[in-house]
């Protein structure tokens, strides 16, 4: 049925034009460019957590200076590619990046050298991989926004998710990061845990929210097949937690949220005050930079092999890593485009009438219909999402953006250059 949805979907709002199928190429053309957002990716974890569906591998000391080689070349294949144009933002994403932290030092440095840094740097981490030292050195390499990986303060369900620290450490290194004056912390909180009810949801928001932590991030558990949780429980396809259950229990994530004084600024997060927001994934185009890294531009969609030496021995012979592509056309720019604002959960009129004119039919009909649904309202120069809206959005995104994902990942992680990849 979802499969049936999506092809008659793709069909009506994208057209035919569009072949949605990853293809290997010897030679990709990348346009000109002057300014861009840039992703680096970090595989390394020494804690694997079983849920986690993101390239990583465990810390191996013996691959960090390699892997610290090859990120440097190419970054340095794309300065000769582009000049010094400028970075609008950088976001450091694994596995979990302060693994590498003075290995993380000497690529900022490389990056402030070829290109000019014109916005925040970002990063993710989590509570075990965090202390005092790390924390500074951060600050001195002159990270912006960071966001921590709580997940949970309670410690039956840190065991349950197979994090490595207590409840203790996780709010002590968030005070700590409270503490060093960073633009804006986030922390992710999960929720729909085995066992979980309402009332271990709000006090978890309660925890954080008694820290005074600046965003919460808060999502469902994600069980990809491909993950070991997923590969434990023999899953043929992407099982999500009960949708009622779900749906009642991000309800009252919203409200209390909403009565604590932060307000919505995704379909996940939430923020108080003024500080800036943390987001990893509502960037329009960026190139990524590491195994398994995305590059989104104008014109096409491409991804590095996810096999770590791989990519280190395609980096350090002066080649770029990537693995698979796929042409983008306009029409698919403009939904992609539209996707992300979904995902805000504001659209600007005027830009949306910038982006596919005031005369698009299947426009006006998509937002009729999510009108009668109750899915958004209409101020004057705004669309905004509904709570109901907010919730089916990312119900959308689970069983069908992640369906893509759980697809091309699961083959690009048991193949280091595949052939095709038809979604």
């Amino acid at each position: 049925m979802i499969n049936l949805i999506t092809k008659i979907s793709r069909r009506f709002f994208i057209g035919q034009k569009q072949k949605f199928v990853f293809v290997k190429k010897e030679n990709i053309e990348i346009p000109a460019l002057k300014k861009i957002d840039l992703y680096i990716h970090i595989p390394f974890c020494k804690n694997m957590c079983p849920y986690c569906p993101y390239n990583r591998i465990v810390y191996d000391k013996e691959l960090v200076q390699p892997y610290l080689k090859a990120v440097l070349s190419e970054i340095d294949l794309y300065y000769k590619k582009f000049g010094k144009i400028e970075i609008s933002s950088i976001y450091i994403g694994g596995g979990t990046p302060t693994n590498l932290i003075d290995q993380l030092s000497i690529i900022f440095n490389s990056l402030r050298e070829k290109f000019f840094i014109s916005g925040d740097i970002c990063i993710e981490t989590n509570p075990a991989d965090l202390n005092e030292d790390i924390i500074k050195k951060l600050k001195n390499m002159r990270v912006d926004l960071i966001s921590i990986g709580v997940q949970s303060f309670s410690d039956e369900y840190l065991k349950i998710l197979g994090r490595k620290y207590n409840s203790k450490k996780a709010e002590e290194v968030v005070k700590l990061a409270l503490s060093a004056n960073f633009k804006s912390v986030n922390i992710d909180l999960m929720f729909v845990l085995p066992n979980q009810d309402d009332k271990n949801v709000l006090a978890d928001l309660d925890k954080a929210i008694e820290l005074k932590v600046d965003q919460i991030t808060t999502y469902p558990l994600f069980t990809f097949p491909y993950t070991s949780t997923g590969q434990h429980l023999k899953l043929n396809k992407i099982k999500m937690p009960n949708i009622f259950k779900r749906r009642k229990m991000y309800k009252e994530i919203y409200k209390h949220c909403i009565k604590n004084g932060y307000q919505q600024i995704s379909v996940w997060g939430f923020k108080k005050g003024e500080v800036p927001r943390y987001s990893s994934v509502t960037r329009n185009t960026y190139i990524g930079i590491g195994a398994g890294a995305c590059s989104i531009l104008p014109n096409i969609f491409y991804f590095n092999t996810f096999s770590v030496k791989e990519y280190i021995n395609s980096a350090l012979s002066k080649k770029l890593s990537i693995a698979l592509t796929m042409e983008i056309t306009q029409q698919l720019g403009k939904y992609y485009w539209l996707y992300w604002r979904f995902y805000d959960t504001k659209i600007k009129k005027e830009e949306l009438e910038k982006i596919f004119g005031r005369s698009d039919l299947k426009i006006k009909l998509l937002f009729a219909i999510l009108k009668i649904m109750r899915l958004c309202k209409e101020t004057k120069n705004e669309i905004i999402l509904t709570e109901r809206g907010s919730f089916y959005i990312h119900l959308f995104q689970n069983y069908f953006i992640l369906n893509y994902i759980n697809k091309v990942w699961s083959i690009a992680k048991r193949e280091a250059w595949p052939e095709k990849i038809k979604i």
